[in-house]
């Protein structure tokens, strides 16, 4: 089964008026009021969509989020049902600050096809890399990087990996040095990171570290479309999460998660921008005019591109 093409648009759309909503709070120092707003849009605009939608990723459990939260129903409850993934707000800081990177995030997939990840932390390595055991997060970080090297025909040196700047990252980071890589080092944003690796122009070979479980599930989405590789295991730490994993039916808690694993089937994704960053630009205002920036990818009609649009405010 495939996704009707009629929906690429409606969902650009909903990331689109999401990043717009957020793009009024860019720079003022409120990283709750710019969600909200995003939040707020995003809802709103999926609600007016014929289709039976799910939330699976959202904002949090229906005890932590009034809204966009888990299986919470979307869409008029008219046509196909579908899995939905969000994150309005990808980069909070970056929008409080006015930062580069901010982003607004949605990945869809037809019911049952996305895998429903507890808001919990995730191991995650991702390359542009089709072939098995090149990358793996059983290697090491230099057998990686060695891999890496042999397959892509690049030393070392000539390689850029991408990471979270956080001390849990530390040992990572002193090995890569050691290893001669080159750096992208980033604050936040790692849907954004793992998404760097899936073309040559934006010159990052390998992204890999300890990031957001739901984020993880988003940068699927879209890391399939391009043929990319990527992996994710979950970190359950505490008894609660063990607990709410077990009942999302996760019962092997170290299993390392494939991208087929992640993502079956057919899947949308869009990611618009509310600040400019490597990947799409941020809104932009003239007059009764907003532009916009989404990168969309479709896997069955195999569209993966930056669509700018312009529309009414």
């Amino acid at each position: 089964m495939t996704i009707d093409t009629k929906f690429i648009d409606q969902f650009i759309n909903v990331t689109s008026k999401a990043a717009l909503a957020s793009s009024y709070l860019v720079g003022k120092k409120d990283k709750i009021a710019a969600d909200k707003a995003a939040v707020d849009s995003m809802r709103s605009e999926l609600n007016k969509i014929n289709i039976q939608g799910e939330i699976v990723i959202g904002e949090g459990e229906l005890d932590e989020a009034p809204m966009l939260y888990i299986g919470e129903k979307l869409g008029t409850n008219n046509g196909p049902e579908f899995d939905i993934a969000v994150d309005p707000l990808e980069g909070t800081n970056f929008a409080a600050n006015n930062l580069p990177g901010a982003l607004s995030v949605i990945a869809i997939s037809e019911k049952n096809n996305l895998f429903k990840a507890p808001e919990t932390y995730m191991e995650k390595i991702s390359a542009r890399v089709s072939e098995k055991n090149v990358i793996d997060l059983d290697f090491t970080v230099k057998q990686n990087i060695y891999n890496l090297s042999d397959y892509l025909n690049k030393s070392p040196e000539n390689l850029t990996a991408c990471i979270l700047d956080r001390p849990r990252h530390k040992e990572i980071i002193d090995e890569l040095n050691k290893l001669k890589v080159n750096l992208k080092l980033i604050t936040d944003g790692d849907v954004s990171g793992a998404l760097l690796v899936t073309e040559e122009k934006y010159n990052v070979d390998i992204f890999l570290g300890t990031g957001g479980g739901p984020e993880g599930v988003l940068a699927a989405a879209a890391l399939d479309a391009f043929n990319c590789n990527f992996q994710g295991r979950f970190l359950f730490k505490t008894e609660k999460d063990k607990a709410r994993a077990k009942k999302m039916g996760i019962n092997d808690l170290r299993k390392k998660y494939e991208l087929n694993e992640i993502v079956t089937g057919d899947s949308i994704f869009c990611a618009t921008g509310i600040t400019s960053g490597d990947l799409v630009a941020g809104i932009e205002i003239q007059g009764n005019d907003f532009f916009s920036e989404t990168l969309v990818t479709h896997k069955s009609s195999g569209l993966k591109k930056v669509i700018k649009l312009k529309q009414n405010l």
